[in-house]
C-alpha cells in the first residue's frame, strides 16, 4: 500500500570515486579474457560483479559506469531518484521484488503523478518542499524516464545484482515524432516578451541587474537558437570578435561538441547593457572565465542554475502574455503562457527556415546530427499549400 504522505528524502546518487569498483572491473576483465581464450562466458557470474549492497548504491555505480557529461548525469540522477522513491513509497519493494506489473504501473504513474508528488516551483532537492515532478510527463519525457530505468535494471542483471531483468518485458513508451515543429513563438509573441521585460521597473540595483540579465537571456536564446545549458554553461569570454566585425558565441553542445554561433547586433547590445548593469566593462576579454549568466541577487559574480534561468524566462513569458491579452492578441498570449526556454530555440530555427536560410546552415547552427531534424522546422510548403487552397481556390458561395 502506498504511503498516505510520501517522504521525498534526498538520496545520494553521486557517482562513486573511481577506485571503489576495482573488484568489479577486475572481474569483468577476467571474463573478457576468458572469452578470448574460448572459455564459456556467463551473462551472470556466480559472484556479482558489483560492490553495491543496496538499490541506491547500484544506481550510484550505474551512473558512474558510463562516461556521461555533467548534464547527462544530472538528468539520469533525476530520473532514478523518481524511480527509487516510487519503489520505496508507492510499491514498497526493492528491485529484486519488482514484477513486470510493477514496472508497467510506474510507466503509468509518471503519466499523471498524484498531487503530493508535484510542485510547480523547482525547490532544491534538500528542501522539504521539493517534489519530484512539476506536472504530468509527456510521452517523450516518459520514454526518456523509462530508458533510464531500463538501463539501470539491465546493468543490475549484467553485474549479477539481479538474477533477471524484467524490464526487457516492458514495452517502450511510444513517442511519435511530429512531422513539423509546433512549439515555437511567432515574432509577434517574442516582441510582446521583449516589451514586457524592457518595461519592468528597475528602482534598485538588484532589480536593474535582473531586468538587464533577463532581457539578455531572452534576446540570446531567441537569436542564437542555443540550448538552455549551452548558454548558462558558457563564460563571458565566449562572446568575442576576431576583428572583422563579426561576433560569435562559443558553446559546448551535446556530446561535448564545441559550436560557435553568430551573435547579431541586438544580442551584442543587450549583452553590453547587461554587463554594465553588473558594474562590468561593456566587453570581456577572450580569457574571461566569469559565468555568462549571473545571479542578480548577489554582489558576487555567481552563475545561476539552468532551472533558475528557465524560471526567469517563464516569468517574462507570462508578463508578455498579459501584454498580448491587453492588446487583443489571443494567439500570442496563449502560446506565451505555454512557452518554455526551449521554445525560443524552436522559434529561431522556424523563423529562419521559413525566411529562406539554407537548412545546412541551420543544421550547423543548431548542432543537429541529422538534417532531417532541421527540416522539421520548415513550414513554408505548408504555408504555400494553405494559400493555394484557401486564398486562391474556388471556395463556396456565401
Amino acid at each position: 500500500m502506498p504511503a498516505s504522505s510520501p517522504s521525498f528524502t534526498p538520496l545520494d546518487l553521486d557517482p562513486p570515486a573511481p577506485d571503489t569498483s576495482q573488484r568489479a572491473i577486475a572481474s569483468v576483465a577476467a571474463s573478457v579474457a576468458a572469452s578470448v581464450r574460448g572459455a564459456p562466458f556467463r551473462a551472470v557470474a556466480d559472484e556479482p560483479l558489483t560492490d553495491a549492497r543496496s538499490d541506491v548504491e547500484l544506481a550510484r555505480e550505474y551512473i558512474g559506469h558510463g562516461e556521461l557529461s555533467p548534464k547527462s548525469i544530472a538528468n539520469t540522477q533525476k530520473e532514478l531518484y523518481r524511480f527509487l522513491t516510487w519503489c520505496r513509497e508507492e510499491a514498497g519493494k526493492t528491485f529484486a521484488q519488482l514484477s513486470v506489473a510493477d514496472l508497467n504501473a510506474y510507466k503509468e504513474f509518471i503519466r499523471h503523478p498524484p498531487p503530493q508528488w508535484v510542485s510547480t516551483t523547482k525547490w532544491p532537492r534538500a528542501d522539504p518542499r521539493y517534489r519530484p515532478f512539476s506536472g504530468p510527463l509527456s510521452d517523450a519525457s516518459r520514454r526518456q524516464a523509462m530508458i533510464a530505468v531500463k538501463g539501470l535494471l539491465g546493468y543490475a542483471e549484467q553485474t549479477g545484482y539481479l538474477r533477471r531483468n524484467l524490464a526487457r518485458l516492458v514495452r517502450n513508451v511510444r513517442a511519435p515524432a511530429a512531422s513539423r515543429i509546433t512549439r515555437y513563438l511567432s515574432p509577434q509573441a517574442v516582441a510582446f516578451a521583449l516589451d514586457a521585460v524592457a518595461g519592468r521597473a528597475a528602482d534598485t540595483p538588484a532589480a536593474q541587474r535582473q531586468r538587464e540579465r533577463d532581457r539578455f537571456l531572452l534576446v540570446a536564446f531567441a537569436q542564437t537558437g542555443a540550448r538552455l545549458n549551452e548558454i548558462v554553461g558558457a563564460h563571458m569570454g565566449a562572446i568575442y570578435s576576431e576583428g572583422d566585425g563579426r561576433w560569435w558565441l562559443d558553446v559546448m553542445g551535446k556530446g561535448a561538441k564545441p559550436r560557435r554561433l553568430p551573435v547579431p547586433a541586438a544580442m551584442l547590445a543587450a549583452y553590453r547593457d547587461y554587463r554594465q548593469a553588473f558594474g562590468l566593462l561593456p566587453q570581456a576579454s577572450r580569457a574571461d572565465r566569469t559565468p555568462l549568466v549571473l545571479s542578480s541577487r548577489r554582489e558576487e559574480l555567481v552563475r545561476i542554475t539552468d532551472e533558475a534561468a528557465s524560471e526567469a524566462l517563464k516569468a517574462v513569458f507570462l508578463a508578455g502574455a498579459d501584454l498580448a491579452t491587453g492588446q487583443g492578441d489571443g494567439d500570442s498570449a496563449a502560446s506565451l503562457r505555454q512557452a518554455s526556454t526551449h521554445w525560443l530555440r524552436h522559434s529561431m530555427l522556424t523563423n529562419h527556415a521559413n525566411s529562406g536560410v539554407q537548412l545546412k546552415t541551420l543544421q550547423d547552427t543548431a548542432g543537429h546530427a541529422n538534417i532531417a531534424t532541421t527540416a522539421a522546422y520548415l513550414h513554408k510548403t505548408d504555408h504555400q499549400r494553405h494559400d493555394e487552397i484557401v486564398g486562391k481556390g474556388p471556395g463556396l458561395a456565401e
